[in-house]
């Protein structure tokens, strides 16, 4: 599918049977601090004229409490949906560093197609517990996300499985970009989305699916996971060693033969922003103790821009894209 044929409020039904409608939690405070009242945003009325947007309009676009945790269910649902009944027989295959791989599982079960995920190593034990749970072949593919990415193609090619790429697929893309489309409902006026970046699918589909209204886009990359930044600057996909990071959810290659994220995130980004481990580790401490929100490191790094000294305009959103974290890694967190 050309992205240009991607219809994003068209995935957002066809999806809305798998996929929750996420809250959006205001933060009326000076940017960078982020405590203050709470409210849902539920969208204006037809016809009610949107508030006028001040600098500390801040939302939380609440992936956290998404059905499995993060918002890539949204892709995996529309991906999957749109197998042909003979693809659903033969199963699919998927590569994760956990996230990704959970949604892939959930929506397989619940769609009666088999599913097998390959991880690396060091993939959150909560993560794959899930996967498991959900009755999908589990496969620890090695110490790198380039290994388990490998498997998992070889996998596909030798089982004729369908692989359900975490980032670098229009369908996927058009899955996620279903948070810019709920984002225009429930906030009239957004002026900037802030959104991690990791292989671009989720900055992708956000930005194609807001930027025609007009709406800045900020992508934040954690410093010990930024090959996606890298790339871009280097003007080619780059393969990068996995370094340990709070932000694993955001770890991974993007392919040496990246056909799609790479170039619309070019397109479609404003602003880029690099965070570090100690900036995100805050970002998660403050959810957790300001908001009572469990937000895990790659989840958090909007927030912890915010944090950090970035300064939006207008009406912002962040893009508070997972909440899985077990319990012994956010008690470390808290210290």
């Amino acid at each position: 599918m050309p992205l240009r044929e991607l219809d994003f409020a068209a995935a957002l039904g066809r999806i809305r049977r798998l996929v929750w409608r996420t809250p959006a939690l205001r933060v009326p405070a000076p940017a960078g601090d982020l405590t203050g009242e709470q409210r849902p945003a539920t969208g204006s009325s037809a016809g009610s004229p949107a508030p006028a947007a001040r600098p500390s309009d801040t939302w939380l676009k609440l992936e956290s409490l998404q059905r499995t945790g993060s918002f890539k269910v949204r892709g995996a649902a529309n991906r999957l949906l749109k197998l042909t009944a003979a693809e659903r027989a033969r199963g699919v295959v998927a590569v994760s560093s956990g996230n990704h791989g959970r949604a892939v599982a959930e929506v397989a079960r619940v769609l009666g197609i088999p599913a097998t995920i390959c991880v690396p190593d060091w993939a959150d034990p909560s993560k794959l517990r899930r996967i498991r749970d959900a009755g999908a072949e589990l496969l620890r593919s090695g110490p790198s996300y380039d290994e388990a990415d490998e498997r998992a193609a070889g996998l596909a090619a030798a089982q004729g499985l369908t692989l359900v790429h975490p980032f670098d697929d229009p369908d996927v893309i058009e899955g996620q970009g279903t948070i810019g489309v709920e984002l225009a409902e429930q906030l009239p006026e957004l002026g900037e989305v802030i959104v991690p970046l990791s292989g671009g699918g989720l900055v992708a589909g956000v930005g194609l699916a807001l930027k025609p209204r007009g709406v800045r886009i900020v992508a934040v990359s954690a410093r010990r996971a930024s090959v996606m930044l890298q790339s871009l600057e280097a003007g080619r996909p780059l393969r990068m060693p996995d370094e340990e990071t709070i932000a694993s959810a955001l770890s991974g290659g993007i392919g040496d033969e990246n056909r799609l994220t790479m170039r619309v995130v070019r397109e479609v980004v404003d602003e880029h922003v690099i965070v570090g481990e100690d900036d995100i580790r805050a970002a998660v401490r403050s959810a957790f103790h300001d908001h009572r929100l469990v937000v895990e490191g790659g989840g958090a790094v909007g927030l912890a821009a915010l944090a950090s000294g970035y300064r939006p305009r207008g009406r912002v959103a962040v893009v508070v894209s997972g909440g899985n974290i077990d319990a012994p890694a956010l008690a470390a967190m808290m210290g």
